[in-house]
């Protein structure tokens, strides 16, 4: 597999890893000393502190889609920097609220010898539109089992 495809192969499991809340796989898509920047209030130094923010804060009652395309990928021997634009959305049943929004993702990959790990990551968001469940009288959810509750 070349480069690339291997990058874009890590970035996707990083987000299913995400969604279905496997969070042993989401730690594997990331080197130790990873940087996380998603705005001013959430910065992260470690994989562990940035793993731990994400397994607390998406957890089981927290529903997310993260959805990205358009990938563009340097590659410069062991390193490599990508960016990608997000489509996402966040649904918490038990406040009634969701979240529908967009971003660049600008990350940045190193080659371990456990393959591409992603050493940076974050994203400069373009819009997010938030609104009450309550404003839709007819929304019903119900989690498939790929959703990892434990």
């Amino acid at each position: 597999m070349d480069d690339l495809e291997a990058i874009k192969q890590l970035k996707y499991r990083y987000l299913r890893a995400l969604d279905t809340k496997n969070w042993e796989v989401f730690e594997g898509t990331l080197t130790p000393d990873v940087t996380g920047d998603y705005g001013s209030s959430l910065k992260f130094t470690t994989r562990d502190e940035l793993v731990g923010f994400m397994r607390e804060s998406v957890g089981p009652a927290v529903i997310t889609e993260h959805r990205v395309a358009h990938p563009e990928i340097d590659v410069e021997g062991d390193e490599a920097t990508g960016r990608w634009y997000l489509q996402d959305r966040v649904i918490v049943p038990d406040f009634k609220f969701m979240l529908i929004g967009a971003a660049f993702y600008d990350d940045r990959y190193r080659r371990t010898d456990e393959g591409w790990r992603i050493c940076g990551t974050g994203y400069d968001r373009t819009y997010e539109a938030k609104m009450s469940l309550d404003d839709v009288p007819s929304f019903a959810l119900d989690v498939g089992p790929a959703i990892r509750i434990d």
